[in-house]
């Protein structure tokens, strides 16, 4: 809101409540504005712990900016509601009734989805923001999808995938494990570590070997950031920030890279708001439910293909690759792959049998 703005907004408006990530500085004008106007104000940090700088501004007293700021740390629509009455009783004086903030789970599992005996679990991780603000609809639309694929849909919330440890998760993990696949929609879960490292960069600073330990594939939905409008008419599709975030960087984690199924669009009152496709949603389910089936198929019975590159396009050229010996590390694939049970024929002892 630009500070010019500020007037038109407050006119009627009885208290003012705002809330601030990055400090004073980032609104400085039109924090100005607003409390030049006179209308009782609570100014909060964006962070759960206080922020004394921004709480010092605030004209009302310092115990009702406190008691503000734990309501919205909880979150949630009910928490909403009583910090709305909280702040016209003992501001306003209006005898409205309230009760306490309500502490949260830090995670749980959202809705009522039936958990078949026979059929696969596919787990939806989704951000505990999304659950607090009702902001559901399109982990709904997913868990829809994927029951419509024949299997059971597990929609878990959380704060985050990163510094998982089996000590401060395991409830946590413990949901997590009673899935045979995920769709995720949150970031990675190896950058806590990673984000220690020095910049030159080490090989073991990413560390997501709390996730890899559930054994089960991972599969990243993408839920961009841009509305379907923009998606469509873009020819690279994906902004830079999407492509980064939830494309490149979750790899690193092992995570198998779906499809876009959810897009940003503007909801009522210009609130941002999740929007699922429901045919991009059927295509990721589709992708998580046919994992989550191969991991009770005995190997014997999985069909594996190994692709080779041939680039440019010439027979001369097939496996090409700098440095390293590709017909060579595919006979030592299917070598493996035998062992551990696969049907692979009688695969050639060496990289010339294999091309030749």
């Amino acid at each position: 809101t630009e500070p010019a703005e500020v007037d038109a907004l407050v006119e009627g408006v009885d208290l003012a409540v705002v809330r601030l990530l990055g400090g004073r500085r980032t609104w400085e004008e039109g924090l100005d504005r607003l409390l030049a106007t006179g209308v009782p104000t609570v100014v909060l940090g964006g962070e759960p712990t206080p922020d004394a700088e921004l709480m010092a501004l605030s004209t009302v007293p310092a115990g009702v900016a406190s008691e503000a700021l734990a309501y919205l740390v909880e979150g949630g629509p009910e928490n909403l509601r009583n910090l709305a009455a909280f702040l016209s009783d003992t501001v306003l004086l209006t005898g409205e009734g309230f009760a306490p903030p309500r502490r949260m789970p830090e995670y749980g599992v959202h809705g009522q989805y039936e958990i078949r005996p026979g059929r696969p679990t596919v787990g939806v991780v989704f951000y505990r923001a999304h659950e607090l603000s009702g902001n559901t609809a399109f982990v709904d639309t997913l868990c829809r999808a994927i029951e419509a694929h024949g299997a059971n849909a597990l929609p878990v919330y959380c704060g985050s995938l990163r510094g998982l440890s089996e000590g401060n998760t395991a409830g946590l993990l413990e949901l997590l494990g009673r899935a045979d696949a995920l769709v995720a929609t949150v970031l990675a879960a190896g950058g806590s570590v990673a984000s220690l490292a020095s910049a030159g960069g080490e090989e073991d600073a990413w560390d997501a070997r709390v996730l890899a330990a559930l054994d089960i594939p991972v599969v990243q939905g993408l839920c961009l950031t841009t509305p379907r409008r923009v998606w469509e008419e873009s020819d690279a599709a994906l902004s830079p920030m999407d492509a980064a975030m939830q494309v490149a960087i979750p790899e690193f984690d092992g995570r198998l890279i779906a499809v876009p199924f959810s897009f940003k669009e503007e909801g009522e009152h210009g609130v941002p708001v999740y929007v699922a496709d429901p045919e991009r949603a059927a295509r990721v389910a589709g992708i998580a439910v046919r994992h989550a089936r191969l991991r009770h198929k005995p190997n014997a019975e999985k069909r594996i293909a190994l692709i080779l590159s041939s680039y440019p396009t010439k027979h001369a050229r097939v496996g090409n690759a700098v440095g390293l010996d590709t017909p060579a590390s595919a006979v030592r694939l299917l070598q493996a792959l035998r062992e551990a049970g696969y049907h692979v024929g009688d695969p050639p002892q060496d990289g010339d049998a294999l091309i030749h």
